[in-house]
């Protein structure tokens, strides 16, 4: 028996999922195309994952992301999570990252110049690419230097970006809003 569950559940942008195990949340996935190329995304970082009722902790991640979706306020760095195969560099953009709260908005040069170096910017960026925590480490609050929705790696990119931003109130409505 594998050590990882996962569950799906669904939200206001889709069919979304969590991996966890004995030392906590392994993966979070934005919806994929499909539920098993959710699973799938998932168990790349919990490998043998298999279905199973979420513990009382992990259902209660489940239910804030839902209700974030829905633009309730909901601060998820409470979780905790299994960091095993995450490198330090990219565990201090996360931790950072964890800092951003629901209608706030950083750069990924204010991530690197708290990290002792602006110009690592691209290697923040780089690591938020690799997040295996979305929406817990919220990597769609780390925008271009002038606020554009660049390097989003989730499936709906740069647009999903941006409505979650609006979601949390960072981000204004504009013309096509209406629409």
């Amino acid at each position: 028996m594998s050590e990882f569950s996962y569950a799906l559940f669904d939200t206001e942008l889709g069919r979304c999922g969590v991996a966890w195990g004995p030392n906590g949340l392994r993966a979070v996935s934005f919806a994929e195309s499909s539920d098993e190329a959710t699973v799938k995304r998932l168990q790349r970082r919990a490998s043998g994952a298999v279905e199973a009722e979420p513990s009382q902790d992990i259902a209660a991640v489940i239910s804030d992301i839902k209700a974030l979706f829905k633009g309730e306020k909901r601060d998820l760095s409470y979780v905790r999570m299994d960091w095993d195969g995450v490198g330090a560099f990219e565990r201090a953009v996360y931790e950072l990252s964890l800092k951003i709260q629901p209608g706030e908005a950083k750069t990924y040069g204010d991530l690197a110049k708290a990290l002792g170096d602006v110009a690592q910017s691209q290697r923040v960026g780089q690591a938020l690419g690799r997040n295996p925590f979305p929406i817990v480490v919220p990597c769609h609050r780390i925008v271009g230097a002038d606020g554009a929705m660049t390097g989003f790696s989730a499936p709906g990119g740069a647009e999903l970006k941006r409505r979650l931003l609006k979601i949390e109130g960072a981000l204004g409505p504009d013309l096509f809003d209406a629409l």
